[in-house]
């Protein structure tokens, strides 16, 4: 039987070990996603590890989204596309989900496990709902830029040089570039009907990922107009965040920024790029797989809390929702930029 603790700062290192070599393991599961979340949100964290003989043979990290007046959910991992259980063995994935259902309890929060594969630990259990409409959209990368570009359709590599040839340009850098990333990144997410994440979360996301991250600015003259940030791991680039001005999307600065990221991956010897999540045949789904990224499934398993009562999942458009994000999108950009932050520490996707 495996030992269950949560980990220490001390713990950091061997568990980033941990998650870059298992054949499961992704960057939102490092410690820096971690320190991200507390420093940036101040949400609870309860990163469980498994031990054998000191060794360590498990782990799930779960982060505590409560907002005031709520019970909260215990989420692994929110914020971004996958969190999960990771094991050696079916027992020791057993042994963190039991723990995790313990602590869901002693909580009484409700619970989700957001895993980028399918978990036979999981599906075992009859108490959860599964969530098998979401996809993460990845791309095998070529040995070089050069090849990638070769290998496009006509049409894509015309979208791509049309950019340059109206008169932008690409700029990559680290936190030096977050003024101009939430200049675009908080007046799309007011135009699209969300509350953006504050520029605080996206300072500590940066500061704790270090050199293992990027910011992609591309700009028309002095002025920004598309934005992204990358986050390195392993052999794969992740994009968590993307944004553009649409009174520029004529000049396809969208097309540039991906462009930029898919050279430095390639030319950098990174294997995959992870183009983040979408719903196949809608939205942003498209756009990724014009590029020639796959479908990789996301398996989103949800427990409804103490009572173990099932949730009833489906792609119903809430009325409600739609109401709120016409609201959203005719609210001032500053009284936007002002209230989404405090709402947005409470929205776990």
């Amino acid at each position: 039987m495996p030992e269950i603790k949560s980990i220490t700062p001390s713990d950091h290192s061997t568990w980033d070990q941990y998650v870059l070599g298992h054949d499961a393991g992704g960057v939102y599961l490092t410690t820096a996603w971690k320190e991200a979340v507390e420093k940036g949100y101040t949400h609870r964290t309860f990163y469980l590890a498994a031990y054998n003989n000191q060794t360590m043979t498990g782990c799930l990290p779960l982060v505590l989204v409560k907002p005031p007046l709520s019970r909260g959910n215990l989420v692994s991992l929110p914020f971004c596309d996958y969190g999960g259980i990771l094991a050696d063995n079916h027992e020791i994935a057993a042994e963190l989900l039991t723990q995790a259902l313990a602590l869901a309890n002693e909580l009484q929060a409700g619970l989700e496990i957001r895993s980028p594969i399918s978990c036979p630990v999981i599906d075992q259990e009859t108490d959860f709902a599964q969530i098998t409409d979401k996809c993460r959209m990845v791309l095998k990368l070529p040995e070089s830029a050069a090849t990638l570009k070769a290998g496009f359709k006509s049409k894509l590599r015309s979208q791509v040089n049309r950019a340059g040839k109206g008169g932008l340009v690409s700029r990559l850098g680290q936190v030096e570039l977050l003024p101009n990333f939430y200049r675009v990144f908080s007046k799309n997410m007011r135009d699209l009907g969300s509350p953006v994440h504050s520029k605080k979360w996206l300072l500590n996301v940066i500061s704790a990922f270090d050199d293992r991250s990027r910011l992609g600015v591309v700009y028309k003259g002095d002025l920004p107009v598309a934005v992204g940030i990358i986050l390195l791991h392993g052999n794969t680039i992740t994009i968590p965040w993307a944004s553009t001005l649409r009174e520029f999307n004529r000049l396809s600065p969208n097309m540039m920024l991906y462009w930029t990221f898919l050279e430095f991956a390639a030319d950098h010897g990174f294997r995959f790029f992870d183009f983040g999540r979408s719903t196949p045949n809608e939205g942003t789904y498209a756009f990724k797989k014009q590029w020639g990224a796959q479908p990789v499934p996301l398996s989103w398993y949800r427990l409804g809390g103490v009572c173990h009562k099932k949730i009833e999942t489906g792609a119903k458009v809430d009325p409600l929702r739609r109401l709120v994000e016409r609201i959203w999108q005719q609210m001032p950009l500053a009284a936007a930029n002002r209230i989404g932050p405090r709402l947005r520490k409470y929205i776990d996707r």
